[in-house]
């Protein structure tokens, strides 16, 4: 009997790019690794998950199945990649989050992860997330106004025991004023798994209501969602592109993100 792991993703900042890792991640475990995967939209204030998989008028939401109208699988939706998405209403009312990690609970048995957007602000939304998760994630960019709220957010988890994985670093734009990876590793505690770019095929594919890694799937960004997806399930994605193995040949040393992710993957095997 299948029995999910429940990974929550958090942030308290908007815009860092957690509802498209979210995304992202859950497509390529179904699409790339043939994994039974539920997508969860978390934030129930200003939901957006499904707006990435071009859901913009679902008949039944997580708003619904939490206010009794109807029941959790009627709000549960297949993409055609074979990922199962419960969004939650663009225009939703208040809805009682207490009993939120009994639903996530109840689904443990259809899928072999569940994966939760949470909410970016520090409310009794994203505290939902936080029960509701054996592990999480914390996402954050490389800047010390981001850096702060991601100290925060950490702290909130730890005080509820919840385990942290591991940070993801996004919009890397390789500046020498952004924070690096040992800046941000010292200050939290935490490791970093995965280290994204910016990139604009990111905003491209969003307009177009699909991931990035189904549009634009051996750019950078893609890649490392495949590496990180990967670990997830206890496996290493081997990139083969040819440039980037060229570039290892002559590069023997790991990336501190590398070692990390491989911690991930064995925690998983």
């Amino acid at each position: 009997m299948k029995r999910a792991k429940i990974v929550g993703f958090i942030s308290i900042k908007g815009g860092v790019g957690k509802t498209t890792t979210v995304a992202n991640l859950g497509f390529i475990l179904a699409q790339n690794f043939k994994k039974k995967v539920l997508v969860v939209d978390g934030n129930f204030s200003g939901p957006n998950l499904g707006l990435h998989f071009g859901f913009t008028k679902p008949g039944h939401t997580l708003h619904d199945a939490l206010s009794g109208k109807v029941s959790l699988q009627k709000a549960i939706y297949e993409h055609n990649s074979g990922l199962h998405i419960l969004p939650a209403s663009f225009l939703g009312n208040n809805v009682d989050t207490s009993k939120f990690h009994q639903y996530m609970a109840s689904l443990r048995g259809y899928y072999d992860l569940i994966l939760i957007d949470s909410s970016p602000t520090l409310n009794q939304e994203m505290l939902a997330t936080i029960m509701a998760s054996d592990e999480l994630f914390v996402i954050t960019t490389p800047d010390y106004v981001t850096l702060a709220s991601t100290l925060h957010a950490i702290k909130v988890a730890r005080q509820k025991r919840t385990y942290i994985s591991g940070i993801i670093v996004n919009k890397l734009r390789g500046k020498k004023f952004e924070l690096n990876l040992e800046d941000i590793q010292d200050a939290t505690k935490v490791p970093v798994v995965s280290v994204l770019n910016d990139d604009e095929g990111v905003m491209r594919s969003l307009s177009k209501g699909k991931p990035v890694s189904s549009l634009f799937k051996k750019n950078n960004v893609s890649v490392e969602y495949k590496k990180l997806a990967a670990a997830l399930i206890g496996e290493r994605y081997v990139d083969k592109r040819i440039f980037p193995r060229i570039k290892n040949l002559f590069n023997k040393r790991l990336g501190q993100d590398e070692i990390n992710r491989a911690i991930v993957m064995v925690s998983h095997y």
